[in-house]
């Protein structure tokens, strides 16, 4: 996403359908909330909104690195996570370590009845 489409991808993803994919530039997986304010003010949609149709779509940030030689690995996995009237991305793993916040992915794959990673 690069504009006021969140706005549709957004009102998409919170059909009652499971599953969708996006891509999304951003510096952090914590700063994916403040950019997609950012997108989605574009296309006329107020913070509030934005935060609630983001917590209602979307669970879990893949944060993608390029490596040396310009391969792309994996770097940080967030699960979002409502907070104080918006929307935060708590880490829950972090260059090959689980964090303290693991328990939220577990949690969260347990309840749509996938095994939770070792």
């Amino acid at each position: 996403m690069r504009g006021r489409e969140v706005c549709e991808l957004l009102t998409a993803l919170n059909t009652g359908h499971d599953g969708g994919a996006c891509t999304l530039h951003a510096n952090s997986p914590g700063e994916v909330p403040a950019r997609l304010e950012a997108l989605a003010a574009l296309g006329g949609l107020s913070r509030a909104a934005l935060h609630s149709q983001l917590a209602a779509a979307v669970q879990v940030v893949l944060h993608m690195t390029r490596a040396s030689g310009g391969a792309r690995r994996l770097a940080e996995i967030g699960v979002l996570q409502r907070d104080d009237g918006g929307v935060r991305v708590r880490p829950v793993w972090r260059a090959g370590a689980w964090t303290e916040a693991r328990a939220l992915l577990t949690e969260l794959l347990e309840r749509r009845g996938v095994r939770a990673p070792c």
